[in-house]
C-alpha cells in the first residue's frame, strides 16, 4: 500500500479502530439494524399499554427504557455520521456510546440475573409477560449492538476517575428520579425496590454505579484485547 493510501486510511479512522466508521458500509448497517430493533421496542410500549403508561414518569421509570433512549440517540448520531461523513457527529456518537454501552451492559447483567433468580423481582404482578422477541429486544440486543459499535466502530477511550464519577452520578440520579415518581404514583416500577428498605436501596444503587464503572473498565480491557492498545501492537 502506498504512503498516500495509508495516510488516507488513517485520516478516516483511528489506527486502533477495527472497521471504517463513519461509513455507508458495515457501520451504517449496524446502526440501521440497531435503530430497527430499538424502534420495535418503542412500538411494543405503545402497542401494549399498561398501568405504568398512565402514571407519572411513563415508562421512563424503568432503567431499561432510559438506557434504550440513550442507545437510540447514540445510534441516530452514528447513522447520521455514516450518511454525512461528519466527524463532529461521529464524535457525539462516541461520547454517547461511552455512557450507553456500560449502562446497557449493567441493565443486561442486573435484569437477566434477577429474571433467572426470581422473575417477580423485576416483573410486577400487573404487568403482562413480555414475549420472547420483546424481552430480547429490550434487555439483550441494546447491549450487544452497543458493544459491537464500541469494539468495531469506535476509537479507544480512556477509562479513568471520570468513569467512576459518571457511573455514580447516574446511579443516584436514577434513584432520585425513582423516588420522585414514587411520590406521585405511590409505587415503584420494580418490585425489588419495594422489597428493600431505604438503606438497602442506597446500597443497591451504589452497587449498580460500581458495577457500571466495572463494565466500562471491562469493555476497555476487551477493546484492548481485540484491537490493541495505544503504543502497543495492534491485534491481527
Amino acid at each position: 500500500m502506498s504512503t498516500t493510501k495509508i495516510s488516507q486510511e488513517l485520516s478516516r479512522k483511528h489506527p486502533l479502530q477495527r472497521l471504517e466508521s463513519p461509513s455507508t458500509g458495515i457501520s451504517a448497517l449496524i446502526h440501521v439494524v440497531g435503530l430497527a430493533s430499538f424502534s420495535y421496542s418503542y412500538k411494543y410500549l405503545f402497542d401494549f399499554p399498561n398501568f405504568i403508561s398512565e402514571s407519572y414518569g411513563w415508562h421512563f421509570q424503568f432503567l431499561t427504557i432510559i438506557g434504550l433512549t440513550v442507545a437510540t440517540t447514540s445510534f441516530i448520531f452514528g447513522l447520521l455520521a455514516d450518511l454525512t461523513s461528519s466527524r463532529r457527529l461521529f464524535s457525539v456518537k462516541n461520547t454517547l456510546a461511552a455512557t450507553a454501552a456500560p449502562l446497557e451492559v449493567l441493565i443486561s447483567i442486573l435484569y437477566w440475573t434477577l429474571r433467572f433468580t426470581d422473575p417477580s423481582l423485576v416483573m410486577p404482578d400487573w404487568a403482562p409477560p413480555l414475549t420472547l422477541p420483546a424481552d430480547i429486544s429490550f434487555h439483550a440486543l441494546p447491549s450487544l449492538l452497543l458493544v459491537l459499535d464500541l469494539l468495531l466502530l469506535s476509537p479507544p477511550r480512556t477509562v479513568g476517575l471520570s468513569t467512576l464519577l459518571t457511573s455514580t452520578f447516574l446511579a443516584f440520579a436514577y434513584w432520585f428520579w425513582v423516588e420522585l415518581c414514587y411520590s406521585h404514583n405511590g409505587f415503584y416500577p420494580y418490585p425489588l425496590f419495594d422489597a428493600l428498605s431505604t438503606p438497602q436501596r442506597v446500597g443497591l444503587f451504589a452497587f449498580s454505579g460500581a458495577l457500571m464503572a466495572a463494565s466500562a473498565v471491562g469493555l476497555g480491557a476487551v477493546y484492548g484485547w481485540v484491537n490493541g492498545v495505544e503504543g502497543g501492537k495492534r491485534a491481527t
